[in-house]
């Protein structure tokens, strides 16, 4: 090592101002003044001779300069953790927040089996996890609100990225002593004869349903329905309580069915399968635990759907 290089200052107050894109987030993050955080990076600024963060209002964000900056501050803390292992025999345990958003059906049937696996790998870091519609989702990861979402539908936005999460498929869920019951497959005639139930707009499996019904030919002008519900429980119930038939996720659907609650059909000349995402905005640089859930997602793929 060369005695006489100079190390880069606050290398450190720099990634968490780049992760959180907020001055003022990194100084509670820190336990700093934002004065502090500031003047911190303004002298990595100097040293660098380069501009590091577009100001804009109360929100900042990295230039080339600064992206190209924090993938070595990523390599830096690594390998500073790296060594911390190696040399002491104990492994660093891995601290801070994860903020995720999700959707309702991969927030409801899938989030809580990969929070559950992945904090018992990291049972240091905290987890702050909501669930919405999926363009609820999509509008909080471009806020950056939260650094990833798990969505059922992609919103085409260049600085938006997607991953494959999961498949899914939509099922035609009926009370038992429903006259569709019968059917070995439902085709849109005799969907359209029926009440329907339906998630609410802006929810995946209500926008994934619709283009379905336009690649068929149809639309919900021709459909009966009765009522638009933000909850895919409340939607069993409504079935349970015979408001109406419902469009569901084969996921949302599962212990309904297992429980010989409500009966799930297949739909005949709609297509019914559907993919979920891992979404972030390419934007925002990914904080460490956001990076780790990614690595998680990565080693433990979600099994198939069983037909």
């Amino acid at each position: 090592m060369d005695p006489h290089t100079d190390q880069l200052p606050h290398l450190g107050t720099f990634a968490v101002a780049a992760e959180l894109s907020s001055f003022t987030g990194a100084a509670r993050a820190l336990g700093l003044t934002q004065a502090a955080v500031s003047q911190r990076i303004q002298l990595l600024e100097r040293t660098l001779r380069r501009s590091l963060f577009n100001r804009r209002g109360g929100r900042v964000a990295l230039t080339e300069a600064g992206k190209r900056l924090y993938d070595y501050a990523r390599k830096i803390d690594d390998l500073h953790r790296e060594a911390r292992t190696v040399i002491s025999g104990a492994e660093s345990p891995m601290a801070g927040e994860l903020e995720i958003a999700a959707s309702s059906v991969p927030g409801e049937h899938l989030l809580p089996s990969l929070l559950s696996g992945f904090g018992r790998k990291y049972p240091h870091l905290r987890v702050r996890a909501a669930v919405s519609d999926s363009l609820a989702v999509i509008g909080q990861v471009e806020r950056g609100e939260v650094s990833i979402g798990l969505v059922g539908r992609k919103v085409p936005q260049p600085h938006l990225e997607y991953r494959l999460l999961a498949s899914d498929r939509m099922v035609l869920v009926v009370p038992h002593r429903h006259p569709l019951v019968s059917k070995r497959a439902v085709t849109v005639d005799q969907l359209a004869k029926f009440p329907l139930v339906l998630r609410e707009s802006g929810s995946g499996l209500r926008h994934c349903f619709e283009k379905a019904l336009e690649r068929a030919g149809s639309s919900l002008h021709h459909f009966q329905v009765v009522l638009e519900l933000g909850s895919n429980e409340a939607i069993r119930e409504a079935v349970r309580q015979g408001v109406g038939i419902a469009i569901l996720s084969a996921y949302a659907a599962h212990k309904e069915r297992e429980a010989g609650r409500l009966a799930t059909l297949s739909l005949k000349d709609i297509p019914c399968d559907r993919e979920m995402f891992v979404v972030q905005d390419q934007r925002r640089v990914l904080p460490l635990p956001a990076r780790m859930f990614l690595g998680y997602l990565e080693a433990n793929p979600i099994p198939a759907l069983a037909s």
